[in-house]
């Protein structure tokens, strides 16, 4: 992390300001499209995550009565259905702002003594993230993907002992909420012979992601609960509000959803993602830096083939993807499938530099191909 290897270079510090979080805002806007929300919530968390990190070590001291402040993190939440662009944009700020980062799946993490990975090899990642530098790593950032699959069945505590689920909620807390958690070097499950690793997870920042699917059910179900009496009213039921219910999402809602109160109260900040539309997958296909039809350009021009896509044939494959709900994450392999046979036929050529447009007609032939092969 450039702006927090050497915290105590206060030289260093003046010169590698921490990117504030509209300077981080705008990075984000020329590689992700949409998503303003999101966008803000965690470029002001990460922003913070950084500054308190620095200040809590002694990297930063704004006067003598403050200095024995100790600054609380406030982990993330993010609720967002799947392909809309959760995790890439968690991605692309620890990129920016050099932070090691982690992205943990969920699903594989066990209660400890199960079949699976402890709760700890979370952190073990996050080293490894760092290159093994432990101080780097406490300051670093550890993804929890499909967080939502850990939710447990119901909204009662379980009776019986659930590993994979309310388990794991509760082996997360200590790590999430801060202290020093020993970790096997190699990963894997601990040994009462083997020499642990200490870390503090102080300063590390959490941040869970998920689909969760069904919470949207549970926001609507409480804001359209009507009121009792003759001057009754139905709140969030106006026709014309094309609001995202996620964007009303409050801890008793997580809780009806099957998240431990314990953890809900250790990531304070909630954000949402939004659905992406037509327009959104094309733009997400044409405008980025790294956009997908710039990245298969530059690959084709190396053999002299100038590609090009006019405006219907993205429009079709924004339309497939949207019908298979699978989001932006999908455009990549419907694009695979559009440009195989003209990659056979023009890679490795000696053509020249030769003008190959795909258009409307050529996209919606090979796209009914796939549809009678699935059927």
């Amino acid at each position: 992390m450039a702006q927090t290897k050497n915290v105590k270079d206060k030289e260093e510090e003046n010169a590698q300001p921490i990117p504030s979080p509209k300077k981080i805002c705008e990075y984000l806007d020329q590689y992700v499209i949409g998503q303003e929300d999101a966008k803000k919530v965690l470029s002001v968390a990460i922003y913070n995550h950084v500054k308190r990190a620095m200040a809590n070590i002694g990297g930063l001291s704004p006067n003598k009565e403050l200095e024995d402040v100790i600054i609380e993190k406030s982990n993330v939440l993010i609720t967002g259905h799947s392909g809309t662009g959760k995790t890439f944009l968690v991605k692309t700020i620890a990129k920016y702002l050099n932070i090691p980062c982690y992205i943990a799946d969920s699903t594989k993490l066990t209660e400890s003594g199960y079949v699976g990975d402890d709760v700890e090899n979370v952190l073990v990642g996050l080293l490894r993230a760092a290159d093994g530098n432990v101080e780097l790593a406490q300051m670093g950032i550890v993804v929890l993907d499909e967080f939502d699959k850990l939710g447990r069945k119901g909204d009662n505590p379980s009776i019986t002992r659930d590993v994979g689920g309310e388990g794991v909620q509760q082996g997360l807390l200590k790590i999430v909420e801060g202290g020093i958690v020993g970790v096997p070097p190699q990963g894997g499950r601990k040994h009462p012979e083997q020499e642990l690793i200490e870390i503090d997870t102080s300063n590390i920042l959490f941040i869970a992601l998920g689909a969760f699917d069904g919470l949207d059910d549970i926001v609507e179900h409480r804001t359209q609960k009507k009121s009792v009496g003759f001057n009754s009213f139905v709140r969030g039921n106006d026709e014309h509000e094309k609001v995202n219910p996620l964007s009303k999402v409050m801890s008793s809602d997580l809780k009806s959803f099957g998240i431990i109160p314990e953890l809900i109260g250790r990531m304070p900040v909630i954000a949402y993602t939004n659905d992406l539309t037509e327009d959104d997958l094309v733009r997400i296909m044409k405008e980025p830096k790294n956009a997908l039809i710039k990245q298969y350009q530059k690959l084709m021009l190396i053999d002299g083939v100038d590609l090009t896509f006019n405006d219907d044939a993205c429009k079709i494959i924004a339309n497939y993807a949207l019908s298979l709900k699978i989001g932006a994450r999908g455009l990549r392999s419907i694009m695979e499938k559009v440009l195989t046979n003209i990659m056979y036929d023009y890679s490795g050529s000696n053509y020249g530099v030769k003008k190959v447009e795909i258009d409307a007609d050529y996209v919606s032939g090979i796209l009914d191909i796939e549809n009678k092969k699935a059927a």
